[in-house]
């Protein structure tokens, strides 16, 4: 070993091929590294810092039937995310979330203030498409610091350029400090698409003008796949292995069904009527 950390770069043109080549690059190019969740006996992670990129989002399939999860869970973390379901579970006080993604993009905590940074970056973007400064962070260093589990997400960008067609096409770029690969980034990139999604819808709504989803990249400053599921691990390696793509994955026309059950458990969780 060099003592430096591997930079990795995968692309592809849907989700579920890009996440699949990213993992599989990790696995077969990263380095031992330790962790601080290990127990005894674990083995060191796969680790490596990747840069990673899907060229349309919503191409179809959009699901790798291998992400660990079911498809409720999906369309809930979806949820979570985008429209903020559950921050009502932030109470660390109580032992409970310390934070979740759409709190702090969409209502950041500041010297008495609450901050839609989301709101801010579709008036940004409004304002000047091609902007250098239409981002978004997450990171408190008052809050965050001293957590078990702080967030991993920090920032987003967002950038749009013309589309030749008198609309504009929105590029978004996802950093994160930390990041399981196998059993965490698959569902992270489908909720921030979706995100990405809205953010385009909004900033066409407010400037007249049609903009689709562009390419999603995500850079990661520890992308790892953990020693402690290795075994486990092992059952990715041989889908990849026996089952054509076709095959791995799923078009969301699938998946529906599941996410609609999924909206009904959120509603029977809200209180209201199915």
């Amino acid at each position: 070993m060099s003592g430096n950390i591997p930079i990795l770069h995968v692309e592809g043109k849907t989700l579920p091929e890009a996440w699949e080549k990213a993992v599989l690059a990790c696995w077969r190019h990263g380095v031992p590294v330790r962790t601080e969740y290990d127990k005894p006996g674990d083995p060191p992670s796969r680790d490596c810092t990747m840069v990673w990129a899907v060229e349309d989002p919503f191409a179809e399939p959009r699901i790798h039937r291998a992400f660990p999860g079911g498809l409720e869970d999906l369309e809930i973390y979806r949820q979570e995310v985008v429209d903020g379901v559950h921050d009502h579970w932030i109470a660390p006080e109580e032992g409970k979330w310390t934070y979740t993604y759409h709190k702090r993009l969409f209502s950041y905590e500041i010297e008495g203030r609450s901050i839609d940074q989301i709101g801010g970056l579709v008036d940004k973007l409004v304002e000047a498409g091609h902007t250098r400064r239409a981002q978004a962070i997450t990171w408190n260093p008052r809050l965050d610091p001293p957590t078990y589990d702080p967030p991993c997400l920090q920032r987003l960008w967002c950038r749009i350029l013309d589309d030749g067609k008198g609309g504009g096409v929105l590029n978004m770029n996802a950093h994160w400090r930390s990041r399981d690969a196998y059993k965490a980034a698959y569902m992270n990139v489908f909720a921030l698409t979706d995100l990405q999604r809205l953010i385009a819808r909004r900033v066409a709504d407010k400037a007249g003008k049609p903009v689709r989803v562009g390419r999603y990249a995500d850079l990661v400053d520890s992308f790892h796949i953990y020693g402690s599921y290795f075994q486990e691990f092992e059952g990715f390696l041989k889908m990849v292995e026996k089952r054509s793509f076709e095959d791995r994955t799923w078009p969301s026309a699938y998946a529906e069904p599941m996410f609609e059950e999924a909206r009904e458990r959120l509603r029977k969780e809200r209180g209201e009527p199915g």
